[in-house]
């Protein structure tokens, strides 16, 4: 059977469900014959920091949230298969699918490539006697001075005054701001 050109077409999806329709869609692929035509189930992702009791913490989430990428040949039952998915809508143009340009391809595969190398770390230079405030935590508004640096753990022993003593406290990067 000669190779038919397959094109990326977006599927409208329930947003929060997209991995879902992906397991879902990765796994009819491997059990029947639809690898003839359907090759790829991508949903664009980027990597985002949270911060969670006072760390920061790296999520990914999509990048196109409700939506859902497929390279396809949509030919036979394949159009219908997709569209009766669950939590799927339907295909972004409505009742005739419209595939990707390539140049829309690139751009979001790109566009996804990019923020995902992003390097994680957190450019924030701090240096030892510099003054910051503490922004997380029990002492929410407090003043101190930088006394240690820990790059490695990303964490910092400030020096803050309470009852007129200096009492050090280990402190993450996201916990604190310069002033």
């Amino acid at each position: 059977m000669a190779e038919i050109e397959k094109k990326f077409y977006v599927l409208r999806a329930v947003s929060g469900k997209e991995n879902k329709i992906k397991e879902y869609l990765e796994a009819e692929i491997k059990n029947s014959d639809l690898k003839n035509y359907i090759s790829q189930v991508l949903i664009p992702t980027e990597k985002v920091f949270q911060q969670r009791n006072g760390k920061k913490v790296l999520k990914e989430r999509a990048y196109l949230p409700g939506y859902v990428i497929v390279e396809a040949v949509l030919v036979g039952e394949v159009v219908h298969f997709l569209k009766n998915v669950n939590y799927v809508i339907g295909f972004l143009g409505g009742n005739k699918p419209v595939p990707l340009r390539a140049s829309e391809v690139n751009r979001i595969l790109g566009t996804v490539d990019e923020l995902q190398e992003q390097p994680e770390e957190f450019d924030v230079q701090y240096i030892i006697g510099e003054t910051v405030k503490v922004t997380f935590g029990p002492f929410n508004g407090f003043h101190g001075e930088i006394k240690e640096i820990n790059p490695e753990k990303k964490k910092l022993i400030v020096l803050v005054k309470i009852f007129g003593r200096g009492t050090p406290l280990e402190l993450g990067y996201m916990q604190v701001e310069k002033e």
